[in-house]
């Protein structure tokens, strides 16, 4: 069980209205789906492989934005690597404009390989569980569509138990007012982002939308988890 978790309950819900009306009062709309490519940036999604290192496990998850979660998961002991991509949907190797159209089926996830000696896949859901808000269906902040619906992309019967598990737990502390909407999914294919998609944050320091929103989700995470970062 997480033991640095003693915040208010309704905090993640506050901090992520306080981080719409940051951008809203900046006057510009956070429309990630407006993001251009980068210039000279691969075109599609490359289809990843299932295997792991031995003793490793692999988690897939999908709660919004995929830059923010892959900086705030990859910043976790135990987790070895945590991508953005594309999970959920039909279309083979989808480029980011069709999973943006909504036409894909596919939902911005975040695909995390971790030592479950450091950190449990308990552990991961319930951080995950934290800190995106999992009431919203197809909505994160101001970016909506079904690629950012709440989704956990489980890979056996172990995985969807415990996944089961820590929705019961986030439901019984009241962590969120609202009903819980986070779909429980078969995992059947990840597909890598566009390489420009990749630490976009910290290489593009002076994107609005990391600036604004991002990065105080981030800030939040390190004090919220300070005792689990690496």
């Amino acid at each position: 069980m997480m033991t640095d978790r003693t915040v208010d309950r309704l905090s993640p819900a506050l901090r992520i209205v306080a981080a719409a009306l940051v951008v809203i009062s900046m006057g510009f709309v956070v429309g990630r789906s407006l993001v251009p490519q980068a210039s000279g940036a691969s075109t599609r999604s490359t289809a990843v492989a299932d295997t792991v290192p031995a003793g490793l496990e692999t988690a897939t998850i999908a709660g919004g934005c995929f830059w923010a979660m892959e900086e705030r998961f990859k910043m976790l002991k135990g987790v070895v690597s945590a991508v953005p991509g594309y999970s959920g949907g039909k279309s083979a190797s989808p480029s980011y404009e069709e999973v943006c159209a909504g036409t894909t089926g596919h939902a911005e996830s975040v695909q995390i390989v971790f030592d479950p000696k450091v950190i449990s896949y308990h552990d991961l859901l319930d951080i995950f569980m934290h800190v995106h808000d999992p009431t919203t269906p197809n909505r994160q902040g101001n970016d909506s569509g079904t690629q950012y619906r709440s989704a956990i992309f489980f890979r056996n019967a172990q995985q969807k138990a415990t996944a089961e598990k820590v929705i019961g737990e986030i439901r019984t502390a009241r962590v969120w007012p609202g009903a819980i909407v986070t779909q429980l999914t078969p995992y059947t294919k990840f597909y890598r982002a566009e390489d420009y998609h990749i630490d976009y944050c910290p290489n593009h320091a002076d994107n609005g939308y990391c600036q604004n929103v991002v990065n105080p989700e981030v800030d939040h995470f390190k004090s919220m988890y300070k005792d689990w970062l690496k």
